[in-house]
């Protein structure tokens, strides 16, 4: 499950924050990561804990100290990692996303949650990931060589574009 995610992530911050220099790419990857980490590690584990996506954005805010060009860049990953625990429902599972308020083992936590539901429910997901990437590509015209050379390069969309 890529598209989801990285479609669903990419419309969220957008229709949240409206901000053409937040690191769009960035924000999909982090939004990707939890399942790309904790999958190996048989279901959903730490990053898919609300604290994970916490500790993340408080090291860059600590790590970036006087650094407010890389602080703004690379905060988009954990955003991007806080929306994967909404998209994903991971707060429905309180044992995980509250962890370690509700103990401190996520052995036998189950699943990643993103491959626990229905086979329709994914295929509808995935779908709507990619109607979202679609209308992303198509909203920020991304289909100009000049606008997605630039958005590749830096992640960042056209001011030009982003009102209205």
């Amino acid at each position: 499950m890529l598209l989801w995610f990285a479609g669903g992530a990419w419309v969220l911050v957008w229709v949240v924050f409206q901000d053409p220099a937040i690191d769009y790419r960035l924000i999909m990857a982090g939004a990707v990561l939890p399942d790309l980490v904790d999958g190996p590690l048989g279901g959903a584990r730490l990053l898919h804990t609300l604290v994970a996506g916490v500790v993340l954005l408080l090291g860059v805010m600590v790590a970036t100290r006087g650094r407010r060009r890389l602080r703004r860049r690379l905060l988009a990953v954990p955003v991007g990692v806080l929306v994967h625990l909404l998209l994903d429902g991971t707060w429905t599972d309180a044992r995980v996303f509250w962890w370690p308020i509700t103990g401190w083992s996520l052995a036998g936590a189950g699943p990643l949650p993103s491959i626990a539901h229905p086979l329709a429910v994914t295929v509808a997901e995935e779908a709507a990931g990619a109607l979202a990437l679609a209308w992303c590509w198509s909203r920020f015209r991304l289909g100009e060589p000049g606008r997605r050379a630039y958005f590749l390069r830096t992640g960042r969309l056209g001011r030009d574009i982003t009102t209205g």
